[in-house]
């Protein structure tokens, strides 16, 4: 733990708004529960999107992907949670945590709909990486000129 020593001068307007900004500052980074927005990239190419999402400290079965449409969305879920069917009693207590597990969630919206059947994702060093195809517009036919 650190200390940041902050004197707090009386006769300047700026030192109360700067004093709330270290609070708040301080309050954010002790919030455990607030979701992170994980960095990302994002590549196209005639056939589909790349996207790729920094999720650091979180493990493939606590990511959780869903495409609606044109829009993809990433969140991370509690993996530590036990399941309904397995008993309480297993799981071992927490007596004293000062590591948070990091929860992240971001959604995006690309520019044309995905097709989620041929679309791909890839968990590989805290890179969560999706190749998303582009949906071929149904319903289009060509009519013929007489």
């Amino acid at each position: 733990m650190f200390v940041l020593p902050l004197a707090r001068p009386v006769h300047r307007a700026a030192a109360p708004q700067f004093s709330r900004f270290i609070d708040r500052l301080f309050d954010e980074s002790l919030e455990r529960s607030a979701a992170r927005t994980p960095a990302l990239d994002v590549s196209e190419t005639d056939a589909g999107y790349s996207v790729a999402f920094e999720v650091p400290g979180v493990s493939r079965e606590q990511l959780k992907v869903s495409v609606e449409g044109r829009r993809v969305s990433i969140e991370t879920v509690d993996a530590a949670a036990a399941p309904a069917d397995q008993p309480t009693d297993a799981a071992p207590r927490v007596l004293y945590r000062e590591r948070s597990t990091a929860r992240y969630a971001r959604a995006v919206s690309l520019p044309a709909e995905v097709d989620q059947a041929s679309s791909t994702a890839k968990f590989e060093n805290g890179v969560l990486t999706l190749t998303l195809a582009k949906k071929v517009p149904t319903g289009a036919t060509q009519i013929s000129i007489s």
